[in-house]
């Protein structure tokens, strides 16, 4: 009978491999958009007038629907109770409205010189473009997690969150690279330009999706017919959500998650313009170097999630990751170390730092919650997380607008203000010592309750 119960189609390396690969295309098409406006802030403050309190609002924007009206908890809830296919659908469709609605307030002219609650109409409606787009991202985060649950338990766990992850960081990379050239592939800068292309690969994504629902079809079929026939799972329940919150293992991982997204994420949204006002890169190459932290961490985080998988240290893994995350930004706010290449090595080092942490952390989290509750535990976390992703980037804004301006300069026949980037930097390395601090409590509470986190997870 057990050999019975293993006969299912995630025991085809092919199907599961499959699976993952589109699952993974979906989520890389909405990294893709989330990080196409960050090498345009530059461009947006020359070219339709945008400040750097604007761009943080509309940033900040990322976290107003899943944080204010709960609607990350709400898609954690509904993919426990109908599962990944429904829930994944419905979140690449929330994707695909979120980006036409922000494409239309940045090329809308008629949105130009008026305000809503004293917000820029344009910086408005973009922003709400952005929150619902941010609602279709997160939830779809959290399905694709699940989904990869589903086909590897047992079996490359990490490894396979790890690919995950990796592809998700290509289309970062992508966004990072090359949304200033898709700009002005004219000659003639068009900031909505990028974000066109964002919503074109969100389509192509949401049909990948598509392709993958029927294969998680034939997936719950096999399961059905190996299981026996008195054999019922559990399902999950409404008070569930109070076992998560009062598990103390979980609470850690929720707060090192936005500590150390909070000094990742915002940072990208911001490192174009850094490498153009301390390292004097140009603005049309000034995106290439921040990319190569998400290309980096391609060929990093399959790694340490294979040596996750096979050798265990999960917690200590976290660790490294964020201790690495402070010496990078203390030498970021160095002011003298202003070399590009400098800036190329400091890059190399965050993406080191950016691997190591998500390579453990999530396949952690399958170790402290049950399978049922997975999908709002994980929902839970990224809703903790949005309150980040929302409010350090609006942080940033605000205190380089009361700070840190320098003066004005010209480019690209754009006059823009230049900028000090050394306390923001200090900022950043504020929350990589506290994410060091709870990455500590949590290997405390792993060897208190034997969770197994610097256990291996492969079951050979």
């Amino acid at each position: 009978m057990t050999e019975k119960i293993r006969e299912t189609l995630r025991d085809s390396k092919k199907a599961r491999w499959t699976a993952l690969a589109l699952a993974s295309f979906t989520m890389m098409c909405g990294y893709f958009f989330a990080d196409v406006m960050s090498p345009l802030k530059g461009l947006l403050e020359g070219q339709i007038g945008w400040t750097s309190s604007d761009y943080g609002t509309f940033t900040s924007a990322y976290g107003w629907f899943n944080v204010f009206l709960l609607m990350l908890i709400f898609g954690g809830i509904i993919l426990d109770k109908v599962g990944v296919r429904i829930t994944g659908f419905g979140a690449a469709l929330i994707m695909v409205i979120g980006t036409a609605i922000q494409y239309w307030a940045i090329s809308s002219t008629t949105l130009q010189g008026s305000s809503i609650w004293g917000i820029k109409s344009q910086v408005f409606f973009a922003s709400i473009g952005y929150a619902t787009f941010a609602v279709g991202v997160e939830v779809a985060g959290i399905t694709v997690t699940k989904v990869i649950y589903k086909w590897f338990q047992g079996k490359e766990l990490a490894l396979a969150m790890g690919l995950q992850v990796a592809l998700a960081r290509v289309g970062t990379a992508f966004a990072l690279a090359f949304s200033v050239p898709i700009a002005k592939i004219t000659g003639v800068a068009d900031v909505s330009r990028s974000v066109l292309v964002g919503l074109i690969a969100l389509c192509i994504g949401l049909l990948a999706f598509v392709v993958y629902i029927f294969i998680d079809k034939k997936l719950d079929q096999s399961i059905a017919d190996a299981k026996p026939d008195n054999l019922e799972e559990e399902e999950f329940k409404i008070s569930d959500i109070r076992k998560i919150v009062t598990n103390k293992g979980w609470w850690f991982i929720a707060i090192l998650c936005v500590l150390f997204y909070s000094a990742v994420f915002p940072f990208l949204k911001y490192a174009t313009d850094l490498m153009v006002n301390k390292f004097g890169v140009e603005m049309d190459l000034a995106g290439l170097i921040p990319s190569l932290l998400p290309f980096g961490t391609i060929l990093l985080t399959p790694l340490f999630g294979n040596i996750y998988d096979r050798m265990g240290k999960g917690a200590s893994i976290m660790i490294w990751g964020s201790v690495l995350l402070i010496v990078v930004h203390l030498l970021f706010a160095v002011p003298f170390l202003n070399n590009w290449a400098i800036a190329i090595l400091l890059v190399i080092m965050l993406g080191i730092a950016f691997s190591l942490v998500p390579s453990a952390m999530w396949p952690s989290v399958t170790k402290i919650v049950p399978e049922r509750q997975l999908g709002t535990a994980m929902a839970l976390i990224f809703w903790v997380q949005n309150w980040g992703l929302m409010g350090v980037p609006l942080l940033i804004g605000w205190v380089l607008d009361k700070y840190c301006i320098t003066g004005q300069t010209v480019r690209d026949g754009l006059m823009v203000n230049t900028y000090d980037y050394t306390l923001p930097m200090l900022i950043f390395a504020g929350f990589g010592f506290l994410a060091v601090l709870f990455a500590f409590l949590l290997k405390i509470e792993d060897r208190k309750k034997g969770y197994g986190l610097e256990k291996p997870n492969y079951i050979r």
